[in-house]
């Protein structure tokens, strides 16, 4: 340790430049985050049933109806309609309470080529996990957690829920539900009904929740390409899905 001269004393920051750098520290951590922020219109988590009563072939018409939105003109012009002209989406597979997967990391979408970077993307990624229950509750859960980075900030923030059953194991799907609705997330729904002709009033009751939250149902897993594209116009262009033709 080097000795300090006869008569000397170590010097020691005063409490007003120790502030000062702190200060200075806090302002410019804050002015790098916003610099980095990317503010988009919607930033939408799609969760893909990847349950039991999902065999390969309904979770291959699934995984098709989401490549096929993407390449859509309307789904397109639907992302261009907004005041900052662009949505960030990302998407994970979920079963159980605990067993969810993302597939696909946040992609910002503002043009025609973003929007097929996305469908191709997920035109790539295999299934990545088989059964484990349906857990409704333990989606929404882990969709709010896809939305804790910071790089992007979106003015809405949308869960959007598609599935063939209704919530049979994890906590009640209504908690989950309200739990992230006070947290300022909306909760979409697209239930399957070629198993559960109810699912319809379950998602409606316990599924759906927060500032102009819907559902739109497919008759079965041969429809369901249509209905996401309705469903993901509604969604990015913040209206009503009766409004959306087709």
């Amino acid at each position: 340790m080097k000795s300090l001269p006869p008569n000397s004393a170590p010097s020691h920051p005063t409490r007003r430049q120790t502030l000062g750098v702190a200060g200075g520290a806090i302002a410019a951590f804050w002015s790098a985050r916003a610099r980095a922020q990317t503010t988009v219109d919607l930033q939408l988590a799609l969760a893909v049933d990847a349950s039991g009563s999902v065999d390969q072939r309904r979770f291959d018409l699934q995984k098709q109806g989401y490549v096929a939105a993407f390449q859509n003109p309307r789904v397109q012009a639907a992302i261009q309609s907004g005041a900052n002209r662009s949505i960030a989406v990302t998407m994970f597979q979920w079963t159980g309470p605990r067993l969810q997967f993302e597939v696909i990391p946040w992609m910002v979408v503002h043009d025609e080529a973003s929007a097929l970077a996305v469908s191709k993307a997920i035109d790539a990624v295999p299934r990545r996990i088989f059964g484990g229950g349906t857990s409704i509750s333990g989606a929404i859960d882990f969709g709010v957690t896809r939305f804790a980075r910071g790089e992007i900030d979106g003015e809405r923030k949308v869960i959007d829920i598609s599935g063939d059953g209704s919530n049979n194991t994890g906590r009640p799907v209504s908690r989950a539900r309200d739990e992230a609705v006070s947290l300022g997330f909306v909760i979409n729904g697209l239930p399957i009904l070629s198993i559960e002709p109810w699912l319809e009033d379950h998602y409606r009751n316990e599924v759906i929740g927060g500032p102009g939250a819907f559902l739109v149902s497919a008759q079965d897993f041969e429809s369901f390409g249509d209905a996401i594209v309705k469903k993901l116009i509604a969604e990015i262009a913040n209206l009503s899905p009766d409004a959306v033709r087709g």
